[in-house]
């Protein structure tokens, strides 16, 4: 039986910075989204170590549990693409935020709900904010990569719920929104 997903995650991939060179004297990178058995991938931006991306993918959380890992490759025409690291990006203290639920909505427009600190075990290059803006819960973070000599993501998370979605939020009863507009 398909579990009904809590919600849908959308992970905008906005830059990297300082990706390692895989070919000659740059890389052509591209990012790798994997969730469960859901697989998603960005465009190749070529000859570039600091690319910009600005894209958005967004997967079914069924278990806030499963991880969600971001991989770096290297597109090569002739032979197969180089990794240039990974990172798991921990949701565990966003979907807490989210739980806050209808308390969000006396919060003024920039304000920070949590602020996570980096650590061994999230990935985090620095101090990342969960912030409440224009009826939104975001959580811009940089991921620092592993695997690899050097190399970060940027990212921004954006929780949606809708029909046929169980939600987070512990003071709603069935399909509710993290989106209070």
């Amino acid at each position: 039986m398909d579990q009904k997903p809590l919600g849908l995650l959308t992970i905008h991939i906005k830059r990297g910075i300082n990706l390692a060179i895989r070919d000659h004297r740059s890389s052509d990178p591209y990012v790798v989204i994997t969730v469960a058995d859901q697989t998603l991938k960005t465009r190749v931006v070529k000859k570039n170590c600091n690319p910009i991306w600005n894209e958005e993918m967004t997967v079914a959380i069924k278990d806030p549990n499963v991880p969600i890992r971001l991989t770096v490759f290297d597109w090569d025409k002739f032979t197969g693409d180089d990794k240039m690291g990974d990172a798991n990006v921990d949701i565990q203290p966003y979907l807490e935020a989210l739980k806050m639920g209808m308390e969000l909505l006396r919060l003024p427009n920039g304000c920070a709900i949590k602020r996570v600190q980096p650590s061994r075990e999230n990935c985090l290059s620095d101090e990342s904010s969960i912030v409440w803006n224009n009826g939104k819960i975001t959580q811009d973070m940089i991921l620092r990569l592993n695997n690899v000599e050097c190399g970060e993501i940027e990212i921004m998370l954006e929780w949606h719920e809708g029909a046929g979605c169980r939600g987070v939020t512990s003071s709603t009863k069935g399909a509710g929104s993290s989106s209070f507009t």
